[in-house]
């Protein structure tokens, strides 16, 4: 079985070489999608009870870290885009695509999935 090393001892394999290259990758979207890093969940209620990790709700909030060009109008312009990177904002419940990049999770999702920025 070929590993991608070429016979060479000890080279490391294509698809770690693979993995690295994406791990290194920017992701950039299209249109009108945005890319949130969900926050971490609380670890504790109000009244001081400690949650285990599989009590604890997905965060409906996020920091934007990236957002596309904005949507194609009929006119051939792009609309602007309300949110900017950086922003925290509060996103509905099932909103965006969970993806895995470089061990770190994000979101991308259309900028109408956004409810508000919180200033």
């Amino acid at each position: 079985m070929d590993d991608g090393s070429g016979g060479r001892p000890n080279a490391p394999s294509r698809e770690k070489g693979v993995l690295a290259a994406m791990a290194k990758q920017k992701l950039r979207p299209l249109g009108e999608k945005v890319i949130v890093k969900r926050l971490e969940a609380e670890e504790t209620t109000t009244g001081g009870i400690v949650l285990p990790d599989t009590a604890k709700e997905k965060p409906k909030r996020g920091i934007v870290q990236s957002v596309g060009s904005g949507r194609l109008l009929d006119t051939g312009d792009r609309s602007q885009m309300q949110v900017k990177k950086n922003d925290e904002v509060l996103f509905s419940s099932y909103a965006g695509t969970e993806i895995k990049i470089g061990g770190e999770e994000f979101l991308i999702m259309d900028e109408s999935d956004v409810l508000a920025i919180i200033t």
